[in-house]
């Protein structure tokens, strides 16, 4: 028989485990603590398997982590915890767990994992449910993947200081939200997270909303105004697309970060800072310092640690837990309970996403809203997204005669699949979306990303052309690099 070592304190935790795992054929003995475990994992037999819990009144169960795995390298530890999960799943994989669970969590899922480890195959595929951690009140990060995984331990090595971080990586990837976990997880998580986006701001309204501003400072001051270093205070201050941020900003914001002080435009007032600084962007800042465009001495107080979101296509695992959770959102939010078959699920993970996961994101609540079927097939995503990723079970791809036609092709064969039904509401604006991005996304490409060729191309200003690209996630730099 089996024995597996229940490291924790709670009773009530070892019955439950007991009255599982005894049907299965497993004896479960109890060690109250750290130190109690370690003897009784030195004697011979050892245990097949250590489950161990992590926040104990006898200490914490991760501390004899790193002994047992000395002691006995091939002994299987569980960990689970319902404590700070990012720092704690990060910590459980160094030190060699194989495998974490957050609490709460289903009594069956923890049998398999138990099951998993002691099969030694603890490393097979995780289910759809798991790799979704949330790190602080409704902010939740998705990631098994090893890319993933290195952004989760670099973040609990930022956790306890205020280093400034900068955060690079495509649009979509979620660097708002990696900067909302780095506040969530600090000693700052009580003050406020203030957020300005630059590229969202005018131009001449930029230092206004980072500083604020008196009655009467400038025309159209109408009020005074706290800016954002003031409203940010004891928390942290996210500085999104700071590329965007003008070079005569640049040259204010540098002076702040260097004396740790600013004034209000029109005010004699001195402002201390006290916060953390965290950007973004998804340029490359290098090559803006290189070309003039972004001051070098920013750069490098602003890239104190250099964080870089990896894009979807690079952690391709992580999609099967992106489409569970965003299900999950969904359908919290009013939209139907659905499932995707395997072969969807396959499709989905083998598409480009070249919007990241804000795309995936759109696409799943898209089909929650517009299929009516109850199981998503292939064919489903196929009608609704085009030809991305496409798999040999899809049409083929229009071969001859007239954009026209073959439009009109594809549409007859979308009613169709409805089976006599009628499709959701909206269908000018889904039909429009499928064909202007890659309409805007091929006329970029021939421009070699010229976006002021590309909009009189396209017969539209360029502020329209970049607003739409913002709208549908195209990224010029992933484009040049495609097409190389």
């Amino acid at each position: 028989m089996k024995t597996v070592l229940l490291v924790d304190d709670d009773t009530a935790i070892l019955t439950v485990l007991s009255r599982a795992l005894g049907r299965e054929g497993y004896r479960v003995e109890r060690a109250e603590n750290v130190v109690e475990a370690t003897r009784r994992i030195r004697e011979n037999p050892p245990p097949d398997l250590v489950v161990t819990d992590v926040t104990m009144p006898s200490g914490n169960g991760l501390d004899g982590l790193a002994e047992w795995h000395r002691m006995r390298p091939e002994l299987p530890v569980l960990v689970m915890s319902a404590h700070n999960m990012l720092l704690n799943a990060a910590r459980a994989q160094d030190l060699g767990a194989v495998e974490f669970l957050p609490k709460p969590f289903d009594l069956g899922r923890l049998t398999e994992a138990v099951a998993r480890a002691l099969r030694h195959d603890s490393k097979a595929t995780p289910k759809q449910e798991e790799g979704i951690v949330t790190v602080a009140p409704g902010v939740t990060l998705v990631g098994k993947s090893k890319a993933m995984q290195e952004i989760f331990r670099l973040l609990t090595r930022l956790i306890t200081n205020d280093l400034t971080v900068l955060i690079q990586g495509e649009s979509g990837t979620g660097k708002e939200l990696v900067a909302r976990a780095l506040h969530g997880l600090s000693k700052r998580k009580a003050a406020p997270f203030i957020a300005l986006n630059m590229a969202a701001i005018p131009r001449e309204l930029v230092e206004s909303a980072l500083f604020g501003h008196e009655k009467g400072a400038f025309t159209g001051a109408h009020q005074r105004q706290l800016g954002a270093f003031e409203r940010a205070q004891g928390g942290t201050l996210f500085l999104d697309e700071i590329g965007d941020m003008p070079l005569e900003t640049q040259t204010r914001l540098l002076r702040v970060l260097q004396e740790g002080e600013f004034s209000p435009i029109g005010s004699a007032r001195v402002l201390r800072t006290d916060l953390r600084i965290v950007a973004a962007t998804h340029h490359d800042l290098a090559h803006m310092v290189h070309e003039g465009r972004f001051r070098e001495d920013l750069y490098y107080r602003l890239n104190v640690v250099p964080m870089t979101l990896p894009p979807l296509r690079d952690r391709r695992e992580d999609i099967p837990a992106l489409i569970t959770y965003f299900t999950g959102l969904a359908v919290a939010r009013g939209l139907p309970q659905k499932s995707f078959d395997k072969e969807a699920t396959e499709w989905l993970v083998a598409a480009p996403w070249r919007g990241n996961i804000r795309e995936l994101e759109n696409f799943i609540y898209r089909v929650l809203a517009c299929e009516t079927s109850a199981s998503i097939r292939v064919s489903d995503l196929a009608t609704l997204l085009g030809a991305p990723g496409a798999s040999a079970t899809e049409p083929a791809v229009a071969r001859a005669g007239n954009l026209s036609e073959e439009v009109g092709r594809h549409l007859k064969q979308f009613f169709t699949t409805h089976g006599g039904e009628l499709p959701a509401p909206g269908l000018y604006d889904r039909v429009v979306q499928l064909v202007e991005k890659p309409l805007l996304e091929q006329t970029l490409r021939a421009t070699g990303g010229n976006q002021i060729r590309a909009a009189e191309i396209l017969g539209i200003n360029r502020n329209t052309l970049r607003k739409k690209m913002r709208d549908l996630a195209i990224d010029v730099r992933s484009l040049m690099k495609d097409a190389a």
